[in-house]
């Protein structure tokens, strides 16, 4: 959660800032709560102080007017420490509900159409044949399933067969060879967490549990993505200093509703409910988040450069921020059958708003500070084999493999059922 102290001392700045989210909170009346919290918190002391000096003033057996004040004493503590406990509790769900406040780099702006776009890599592909989407290749070749998996499972799930299997394999150890020889550590994280965990991170607020697939009898949440699991394996440590930036790369199943996609987005596999990620996390110290951010984006970009895929990278202004990143940077793949870019991956800090909420903190020997958070795409697998399929589609219908990917599938060309 925000810094109580940081929201006395900048009540209008948060009010503006958390606006420019769309997440628009009353700071007048959290701190007025805040006001009641800390008013009360002063009785509760003062009452602890007269009961610690009636009992240390107490030789042998007490008096009858020593018990009688005592009784006193406790019956007012208790009633003031559960009034003062009770405000306590509502300051905290105000407070919960504080956006994390963008970086002052990010633009103001309404939602994804005032984003902008930073660079660009390579030119878009051109076909001097009418380009297939990724589905109807995916089907000709038999490398995904979509209509089995619709009997099985229902809609939004899918089937990855043959060398479609291979690809995604390749993608993951392409993705685990580059990012460990730059000092992240492997990873396999659970995909089931406790609901008290994923509200740590700021993910359940103001709807987001709605995308998110929840076992109420278990108290448990299916990960929407691998950083679900990985960012809270330290909550309630203090990380040593000396040992950060410390990464992770993990490999995980991820399941999201996502609710409201509709037309071609719903075709084939660009938006299902499971889908596998390869996804990087990094705990830096305090003022090392910016450098970080950038050497994440710069990962995602050599990744789809290995790859040799056309894209773009885009920065999220305020109104396309999620509710606990200070900022985020896409990268949109180009997709021929669409003729337009679509996002595969992102990168974002949290500074320090999920660290706050978990308590995880780092020292170097000294003081204790709030380690700063952040996330990035390596690959999401589906999206990438889309890119891989549409860009690399070849007139008779084949698939070449970028050639990065070759010796772990085995084969140079994809090709389709006679």
């Amino acid at each position: 959660m925000i810094d109580i102290k940081f929201l006395r001392e900048n009540a209008k700045k948060v009010e503006e800032q958390a606006k420019n989210k769309k997440y628009p909170v009353n700071v007048a009346h959290i701190l007025d709560i805040d006001d009641k919290y800390r008013e009360l918190s002063q009785i509760v002391q003062k009452l602890r102080e007269d009961r610690n000096a009636l009992t240390s003033g107490i030789q042998g057996k007490p008096s009858d007017e020593q018990v009688a004040e005592g009784r006193e004493l406790r019956t007012k503590l208790e009633k003031e420490e559960a009034a003062m406990n009770a405000v306590k509790d509502e300051l905290d769900t105000a407070l919960s509900q504080i956006p994390n406040l963008p970086k002052n780099d990010v633009k103001v702006g309404k939602d994804e159409s005032e984003n902008d776009v930073v660079r660009t890599y390579k030119e878009p592909t051109k076909f001097d044949f009418t380009p297939k989407d990724h589905l109807e290749l995916g089907e000709s070749l038999d490398v995904i399933d979509v209509e089995s998996a619709s009997k099985v499972s229902g809609a939004r799930f899918n089937y990855l067969k043959n060398e479609g299997v291979l690809l995604e394999f390749a993608l993951v150890q392409l993705a685990m060879k580059t990012l460990m020889h730059e000092g992240f550590t492997p990873i396999v994280p659970p995909v089931l967490i406790k609901s008290d965990v994923m509200r740590g991170m700021g993910y359940m607020e103001h709807g987001g549990s709605e995308d998110m697939f929840q076992i109420p009898k278990d108290d448990l949440v299916l990960v929407g993505t691998a950083e679900h699991s990985i960012v809270p394996m330290h909550q309630g440590e203090t990380l040593q200093g000396k040992n950060l930036p410390l990464r992770y790369v993990g490999f995980s199943t991820a399941f999201r509703r996502e609710a409201g996609s509709y037309g071609k987005d719903t075709r084939g596999i660009l938006r299902v409910h499971q889908f596998d990620k390869v996804e990087m996390v990094s705990y830096v110290k305090e003022g090392e988040d910016d450098k970080e951010h950038e050497f994440l984006l710069s990962l995602e970009e050599k990744l789809f450069q290995m790859l040799d895929i056309p894209y773009q990278v885009i920065k999220m202004c305020t109104g396309d921020l999620g509710f606990p990143t200070a900022r985020k940077y896409d990268i949109e793949a180009w997709i021929p059958s669409q003729e337009k870019y679509r996002e595969v991956t992102s990168a974002s800090t949290i500074t320090d708003f999920q660290s706050r909420r978990l308590n995880i903190k780092y020292s170097d020997g000294g003081e204790k500070n709030y380690a700063h958070i952040l996330n990035g795409t390596a690959f999401a697998i589906g999206r990438t084999i889309i890119a891989i399929l549409e860009n690399y589609q070849q007139e008779d219908g084949s698939v070449v493999i970028p050639e990065v990917l070759r010796e772990y599938v085995g084969k140079d060309v994809i090709n389709p059922l006679m």
